[in-house]
């Protein structure tokens, strides 16, 4: 792989650096403040930010308007962007504004179904689907070409991501390939609780090269309790529970639940970081900041380190 974007995030996985990033929900209000405070709790924890692009299919904040005030807190956005909600003329419009707001990442995704949101009955656009957003982002980086075909002055030279679901049933990792050819630079999966599973797909994945085409950020999370694992578990696409994860959390009780949830997470992280091909970690807060630095923390990453290449030309 070599170095295609203006992204730190890429220069730091590219000298071999275990990253770690994160995520930011923008509120359901038009007040900024959680935006920046949630930012600055990240300032020296990761290395880049996911600014989700509402969630569960729900209406927030703008992402770009959210990719703004993280980059103004100091740390480096990643904004999710969906085919979902937009057509071809809105994706644009919408990456060319965040790459002039700082978003120097970009994660390409299809989006939660509307119907499972707070607006059941919106439409979803789906003008083009997930391939040919990243094909809009890669070919906007590496010919400052629009999908017309036109081209455009100052083009925006994004590090490109996309999502995995690597234990979800039927998975077929030959789609991840076909993201990989669409020209996705790193991919963050779903959140990792079995590591005996995801060694499996790991393997795979080496088998097939995808290490070679793309850096792979695996995702962690705390669960809070048992019922917050149960919810997982039924409701999250591709998220394993092992059983005795539930033990765990049962038997540490409603005061230590949380607690011994971090520490399991820890237990995956150092999993992780010995795991061949894997580049770095994804840490989901579920709507929590304080736990995700508690993994960072407790699990040797900190402190950060600052990137030392420069960008290829």
């Amino acid at each position: 792989m070599t170095l295609r974007s203006e992204s730190r995030l890429e220069r730091l996985l590219h000298e071999g650096i275990f990253c770690v990033t994160s995520e930011v929900v923008p509120p359901r209000s038009a007040n900024g403040a959680p935006v920046t405070e949630q930012a600055r709790g990240l300032v020296g924890y990761a290395d880049a930010a996911n600014i989700t692009d509402n969630p569960t299919a729900s209406a927030h904040m703008s992402a770009i308007a959210a990719a703004h005030m993280v980059a103004a807190a100091g740390l480096e956005p990643t904004v999710q962007v969906t085919t979902r909600d937009r057509n071809r003329l809105g994706l644009t419009a919408d990456l060319l504004g965040g790459w002039a707001l700082g978003a120097r990442n970009v994660l390409c995704l299809s989006g939660d179904p509307p119907r499972i949101g707070d607006h059941p009955d919106a439409r979803g656009v789906f003008d083009i689907d997930v391939m040919r957003l990243i094909g809009l982002v890669a070919g906007l980086r590496d010919r400052g070409e629009l999908l017309s075909g036109k081209t455009i002055a100052d083009p925006p030279r994004f590090f490109v991501g996309v999502a995995d679901v690597p234990l979800a049933p039927g998975y077929d990792i030959a789609r991840l390939e076909r993201k990989a050819d669409a020209g996705a630079d790193f991919v963050q999966t779903q959140i990792v609780f079995d590591t005996d599973a995801f060694d499996a797909w790991a393997e795979l994945a080496r088998g097939r090269g995808i290490p070679e085409r793309m850096f792979v950020l695996a995702g962690v999370a705390v669960p809070r309790g048992p019922r917050s694992a149960q919810y997982m578990r039924e409701h999250l696409p591709g998220v394993v529970v092992p059983d005795r994860l539930m033990d765990r959390l049962e038997e540490a009780g409603p005061d230590e639940a949380e607690a011994e949830g971090v520490r399991a997470t820890v237990e995956v992280v150092a999993k992780l970081k010995t795991t061949p091909g894997i580049a770095g970690i994804h840490v989901m807060g579920l709507g929590r900041m304080e736990p995700v630095r508690r993994v960072i923390e407790a699990s040797g990453l900190l402190p950060r380190p600052v990137a030392v290449s420069s960008v290829a030309g």
